[in-house]
């Protein structure tokens, strides 16, 4: 960990400097990923957990406040960070347990064509079969032991690109792990999806432990930057594939489980300041390759932010667009549940092409996870099982089958609970997301569009 005035603020450049062709002269990238993490760190005010390394990046650096996944799921959502497409661009890519066809460009293969140094350390794009798709080495780039193996491997005076994907703070957690470490579970602020009781928020303790030692790691890997003298010519970006592994949060298109941190930082480079925009995670493939000086694919959906980064404005954006198709194999027949999302600063509007399937998986275990599935088994899961006439109000919005068209006010409702799809108050503001959402889906050639009841992804293999 490093010491909490390590790094300098420093607001001396409006503006990256200009990238050379030569690779070169162009600043290392360590890419921090973390695995099912919401936005629970001091620097998007959360009292209770104790993040000081993710705070200071964040204090130093640029915070993004509205940055969604595309898919909150792992496979999906890595490969949109990747790629810089959607969900649905990418095939059998769109799904959990799946492939990432090779012929689908990402940025990490880019920089390693353009004589870029790349590894990867512990969790890349997954879980699924790489090799399947055309991979050698994880498409994240090859897997070595550590951050300290991967820079004694490096050419000397070779900017390098380094994937850190941790392994926190995804499910199974050690029951009573994050009491023990001195957190207070009265302290907790329960968000409204969740039930308020012991039970849940000594859950929520023992994910904010595992985040916690996800920070613990990011402060190893700064303290290494620094010890090796690449601190200052390294931007780092921090993040995470989709948010907290909860019922009504993970593998679902609300904000719980689509609106996730975001911090980048370059030392003396990038401005601190904290944005509003709304930005996607497949944004991060074109930025990258922006800072960098390589050449972008040309159809790509995402935009680059580098001009944030040189604290400029973005062109305007007043939406963009969550996805999920089938996240663990738990419906019989194999069977997703398909969901297109518009999320605008007002509003969120979700359309279930499915609504006669269950949202969380059969109540009957089907080939993975158990009943209900889509939600990782927890004791916050279980305690609404346990009572579902008690937790009833919970159940309805977590278990039960949905309409097909959702809609939330977020001013009024900002933890989605209230469906306002068939309020008659609503219905202009319905009827324009529904047309921008069907425009967005024929622009980017979603099968949907077409085909609404396609059963594409529910035919490719769950490895």
């Amino acid at each position: 960990m490093f010491r909490k005035n390590f790094f300098c603020l420093v607001f001396t450049l409006s503006a990256l400097p200009v990238l050379s062709q030569n690779l070169a002269l162009k600043p290392n990238i360590l890419f921090i990923v973390a695995d099912d993490w919401s936005k629970h760190a001091g620097i998007y005010g959360d009292r209770v957990i104790r993040t000081p390394n993710i705070d200071q990046l964040g204090k130093d650096g640029l915070i993004f406040d509205q940055a969604f996944c595309s898919a909150a799921s792992c496979s999906p959502s890595r490969a949109s960070i990747l790629t810089g497409k959607y969900p649905h661009q990418m095939a059998e890519g769109g799904n959990l347990w799946g492939s990432l066809p090779v012929r689908i460009p990402n940025f990490v293969s880019l920089i390693q064509e353009s004589g870029g140094f790349v590894g990867s350390e512990r969790k890349g794009w997954g879980p699924g079969n790489f090799k399947i798709g055309g991979y050698l080495e994880n498409p994240a780039g090859k897997n070595f032991k550590d951050f300290d193996a991967f820079l004694g491997e490096k050419p000397k005076d070779k900017p390098f690109f380094y994937w850190f994907g941790s392994i926190d703070p995804h499910r199974e957690y050690v029951k009573g792990t994050g009491e023990q470490a001195g957190l207070d579970p009265q302290r907790v602020q329960v968000p409204g999806f969740l039930p308020d009781t012991d039970v849940v928020r000594k859950d929520i303790l023992d994910y904010y432990f595992e985040v916690e030692r996800f920070d613990s790691n990011v402060g190893k890997l700064i303290a290494m930057l620094a010890s090796k003298g690449e601190l200052e010519n390294t931007l780092i970006i921090i993040t995470s594939d989709n948010g907290m592994p909860f019922p009504r949060a993970k593998a679902t298109c609300y904000d719980s489980g689509t609106n996730v941190p975001l911090i980048i930082y370059w030392k003396g480079k990038i401005k601190p300041a904290r944005s509003s925009e709304l930005v996607s995670l497949i944004d991060l493939a074109p930025t990258v390759l922006d800072i960098l000086g390589i050449k972008k694919p040309a159809d790509l959906p995402s935009k680059s932010l580098i001009n944030l980064l040189n604290g400029r404005s973005l062109p305007s954006r007043s939406a963009v667009f969550v996805e999920r198709e089938r996240h663990a194999n738990v419906r019989k027949g194999d069977l997703g549940y398909p969901i297109r999302g518009i999320r605008t600063k007002e509003f969120l509007y979700l359309r279930n092409f499915e609504p006669n399937r269950y949202p969380a998986g059969d109540p009957q275990k089907w080939v993975a996870v158990g009943p209900y599935g889509d939600i990782d088994d927890s004791p916050t899961k279980q305690l609404i099982l346990s009572d579902t006439l008690k937790y009833s109000f919970f159940v309805d919005r977590t278990l039960k089958k949905r309409g097909s068209e959702e809609l939330y006010d977020l001013k009024n409702d900002p933890n989605q609970l209230h469906n306002l799809a068939n309020e008659k108050q609503f219905e202009k503001q319905k009827n324009k997301l529904k047309i921008d959402l069907e425009a967005w889906m024929k622009r980017t050639g979603d099968p949907r569009f077409t085909n609404p009841t396609t059963n594409l992804w529910d035919r490719y293999p769950y490895y």
